[in-house]
């Protein structure tokens, strides 16, 4: 049972995620639907099971790292290393290799919350 909770949590994750990114550039790759699926289950596994006992705060901090890291692993492969172009943070300030930047992990905070609720609320009702 477990494994068909955390295959909902990376369709589910992978649909928000390109939904999110419709919503905020009017555009989206089909690559972000795995970025999106790996940050659900990695949400999951680290900030609702592994850091449960942590306060919420530090757990979206946490969730925001998680995003950032996959966000920044994806970027390398599908930007650097394919060279598809899916985005570019080079004209943000501190951004690091054009991938990643202070501004969108701390948005990535902020959209942590309503994912660890979610996940949390999906998780009692499924498992």
């Amino acid at each position: 049972m477990i494994w068909i909770f955390y295959g909902f949590i990376f369709l589910l994750g992978g649909i928000l995620y390109q939904t999110l990114e419709l919503f905020w550039r009017r555009r989206t790759h089909p690559s972000m639907f795995w970025a999106g699926g790996t940050c659900a289950v990695l949400l999951e596994l680290l900030c609702n099971n592994v850091f449960f006992g942590l306060p919420l705060l530090l757990r979206c901090l946490l969730g925001a790292l998680v995003i950032t890291l996959v966000e920044f692993s994806f970027g390398c492969v599908v930007n650097l290393r394919l060279g598809w172009n899916v985005w570019d943070y080079s004209t943000f300030r501190f951004h690091f290799m054009g991938q990643i930047c202070p501004l969108y992990s701390s948005l990535w905070a902020i959209v942590s919350l309503p994912a660890l609720t979610l996940l949390n609320f999906l998780r009692k009702l499924i498992v």
